[in-house]
């Protein structure tokens, strides 16, 4: 695992099923995070992710995956995480997509 987290944002979320959510990020990356850890997390945010319905309502908020209980997923870590598991494929983004 690396320490290394660059400045990305995500441009584009798509939920799927088992709590995975397809990503692209601002520098061209895409794919799809593995996010069944979060069903083992505690805590009032964290609790209503349980719910695959809830889950699913995912959007981006300024370039940070969010939900609208205000849970949020860092962009960088999780770009990190998605890098070092080999999840990540660049592609071109089309004209406009991931400029500030």
């Amino acid at each position: 695992m690396t320490t290394d987290y660059p400045m990305v944002d995500v441009v584009k979320i798509k939920p799927m099923e088992a709590f995975r959510l397809w990503v692209r990020f601002s520098e061209g990356s895409e794919g799809v995070a593995d996010l069944t850890g979060l069903a083992a997390r505690t805590g009032p945010m964290a609790a209503p992710l349980k719910d695959p319905a809830y889950f699913s309502r995912v959007f981006v908020e300024a370039g940070v995956p969010t939900w609208p209980n205000g849970y949020d997923y860092a962009p960088s870590a999780l770009y990190a995480e998605m890098r070092d598991a080999g999840a990540l494929v660049r592609t071109p983004l089309p004209t406009g997509e991931g400029q500030g």
